[in-house]
């Protein structure tokens, strides 16, 4: 067998009118092929298609989730950072340095100032800051998700485009 042999091309014809005699098909080599299946041309690629969508709704339940697992992210980052800064201060001895400054102060209240850069208390500071902003902030994702909605209604919604590649 030949390389030519193992690869035969077949040449499309265009469809018939309607009330004409089908045309033949022909093979790579001129021959008619009489009663030949009809073969559907190769699809060929569109390129990039491209579809415009409305977000006309957003579900305010939905809108509640994924704003409460965003700021629970931001919670524990706020916590971790407050942990991370203050064992920094801490290696640089800026708690010692405040500490001295105040004693050469001589002041009560300054003195008991001091006591709140203890790590317990930094921490549990910036966990009740934390659980502030994740009801805060999963409030605040809930109404905006609602006010969209009534914004939506009156103009149309947002329109964006899609590209499929």
């Amino acid at each position: 067998m030949t390389e030519t042999d193992q690869n035969p091309t077949v040449v499309n014809v265009e469809p018939p009118a309607a009330g004409d005699n089908p045309p033949a098909r022909q093979a790579a080599g001129g021959e008619q092929a009489a009663g030949a299946a009809p073969v559907a041309p190769p699809r060929q690629d569109v390129g990039i298609r491209r579809v415009r969508m409305t977000i006309s709704r957003v579900d305010p339940l939905s809108a509640l989730k994924l704003s409460f697992l965003i700021s629970v992210g931001i919670g524990i980052m706020i916590v971790i950072s407050a942990i991370i800064l203050w064992f920094v201060l801490d290696a640089m001895h800026v708690w010692a340095r405040i500490e001295n400054l105040l004693v050469t102060l001589n002041s009560e209240p300054l003195l008991e100032l001091g006591q709140f850069m203890e790590f317990g208390r930094v921490v549990s500071f910036a966990v009740v800051v934390g659980v502030i902003e994740v009801v805060l902030l999963t409030l605040f994702g809930t109404v905006m998700a609602l006010l969209y909605n009534v914004v939506a209604m009156l103009v149309g919604g947002l329109y964006i485009t899609v590209t499929d590649e």
